[in-house]
């Protein structure tokens, strides 16, 4: 009976200190997501645009 009373007592604190805590799911933080957009002006356009203006003043001189 002594046997099954210390068996019982042992059984019974290391349980216990299994589920001390509890469980807490972790919490996950998600990555910020950085979406680039085109802008709406082309830079590409300006240097033909400058060179037309440039033969346009040209051909007026």
């Amino acid at each position: 009976m002594k046997k099954l009373a210390t068996l019982a007592l042992v059984a019974g604190l290391s349980a216990s200190s299994a589920f001390a805590g509890g469980y807490t799911a972790p919490v996950v933080e998600p990555e910020p997501v950085v979406v680039e957009q085109g802008s709406s002006s082309n830079a590409a356009i300006l240097i033909p645009v400058l060179l037309l203006v440039g033969i346009a003043v040209a051909a007026a001189d």
